[in-house]
């Protein structure tokens, strides 16, 4: 084979595609099927699932041995079509605390919050609140509180009370 028609062939070859475009591509569809996962289940609470509960005799009753670790426990209440979101948790001033997962200011992006020591975060603005400020103080980007008392080593809060929190999760 001639010089001349070495090159003539090599143009003439398609050209192979690199690694570098497929896997770049594999790398997008991967991001794209984690964010609508992450989506689907619900972005709030930092990944955190929430525990369903019902009310019984218009109370939602949880056990404070359930809440007492100091651990934020993320809970759903069903009204009708929707799910109102809420978290309890013992702060470290040995307080039972109740707040939606939602605030006055951040509620339309429905990303709720998490938990980091003993501070709970938005996860859309993230701002942090320490844990004896929830019930304390309201409004603004602090978790909304929820009105509870401690009864017979349970949590009780009003079914009425949560769903007053159902502005917060339309």
């Amino acid at each position: 084979m001639s010089e001349r028609q070495e090159k003539r062939a090599q143009f003439q070859q398609e050209k192979k595609r690199g690694l570098l475009p497929m896997l770049v591509a594999g790398l997008v569809v991967l991001a794209a099927a984690g964010v609508i996962g992450w989506k689907t289940v619900g972005g709030s609470s930092g990944g955190a699932p929430y525990q369903t509960v019902v009310a019984e005799g218009g109370v939602v009753a949880i056990p404070v041995a359930q809440v007492s670790d100091g651990k934020a426990h993320f809970f759903s209440y069903r009204n009708g079509d929707s799910y109102i979101n809420f978290f309890v948790l013992k702060s470290d001033d040995g307080v039972i605390r109740a707040a939606f997962d939602a605030c006055d200011v951040c509620y339309h992006a429905k990303k709720g919050y998490r938990q980091e020591g003993d501070s709970m975060v938005c996860n859309n603005c993230g701002m942090k609140f320490r844990s004896e400020m929830i019930n304390e103080v309201k409004g603004g980007c602090n978790p909304a509180p929820i009105e509870r008392s401690v009864t017979d080593g349970r949590v009780v809060i009003a079914a009425a009370e949560l769903e007053q929190g159902g502005k917060y999760f339309p």
